[in-house]
């Protein structure tokens, strides 16, 4: 189970600050126009966060997620992976997102990435990350080789080693083209995303000379964050607190 439908973003260990939030229309540099949603932070820290959301695309959410960095001073922007294939309008949580999700490409989601860290920019930021979950938890690791110009990004659960033969988008091969530090958050008890294979992504950061940080929950599952938080409120505020403390570090 990669989300829970009913799911709500935790919030931050710190006390928050308040914060706007507003639906808009972003434009990539190949004209495509897309759904994302801009949070505003009334104090902000000159940080800012680009989310990749999960397969779901632009849910709720990440529209919530979005204002609870704003609420830790962050200005964020989460986007909409599908509107060159499904416009830009709102969905209902029925919304079949499989077809749509196969139709993506990395070189499009990074044109899409390059537009939302422009309108975060634009927001006042100074220091952008990105922020991803699951589909978007790989997407997310990836920005760092996408020349963004990122103080790092950050990846929740993401396939970090390649899925098969055929698989030419995986993080561990892109090591040396990384520009920016890595933040890796996992679930231990993930059946998808092995030890292994997070332990050999380390040492590929390692050995290109990519600053980074990789933790596993123990007992926390795949999309451990996504779902009703209080079941896993030790991992989620680790989380926070770690993601917090990475910006801090690289902003």
């Amino acid at each position: 189970m990669c989300h829970d439908s009913n799911s709500r973003a935790p919030y931050p260990p710190i006390s928050g600050g308040a914060a706007t939030g507003e639906s808009i229309v972003l434009k990539a540099a190949d004209g495509n126009e897309f759904a994302a949603f801009a949070a505003t932070a009334e104090n902000p820290s000159g940080a800012g966060m680009v989310i990749l959301p999960d397969v779901r695309g632009l849910h709720a959410f990440y529209e919530d997620l979005a204002l609870r960095f704003a609420e830790a001073g962050v200005n964020a922007v989460a986007f909409d992976y599908f509107g060159r294939t499904a416009g830009v309008s709102r969905r209902a949580d029925d919304f079949e997102f499989w077809p749509e999700v196969m139709k993506t490409h990395p070189d499009t989601i990074a044109l899409d990435v390059a537009a939302a860290v422009d309108k975060v920019r634009e927001m006042g930021a100074t220091s952008v990350f990105t922020v991803g979950f699951c589909f978007g938890g790989r997407n997310s690791i990836n920005q760092s080789a996408r020349g963004h110009g990122l103080a790092g990004v950050v990846g929740f659960y993401g396939m970090v080693t390649q899925r098969n033969d055929e698989d030419s988008d995986a993080p561990i091969n892109k090591v040396s083209t990384f520009e920016a530090p890595v933040l890796g958050l996992f679930g231990g008890a993930d059946a998808m995303i092995g030890a292994d294979g997070i332990e050999a992504f380390g040492k590929a950061l390692d050995g290109a000379g990519v600053a980074n940080e990789l933790k596993s929950y123990e007992g926390a599952p795949h999309s451990y964050f996504d779902r009703t938080f209080d079941q896993f409120k030790d991992a989620c505020d680790d989380s926070w607190t770690r993601i917090l403390a990475f910006i801090e570090a690289n902003g």
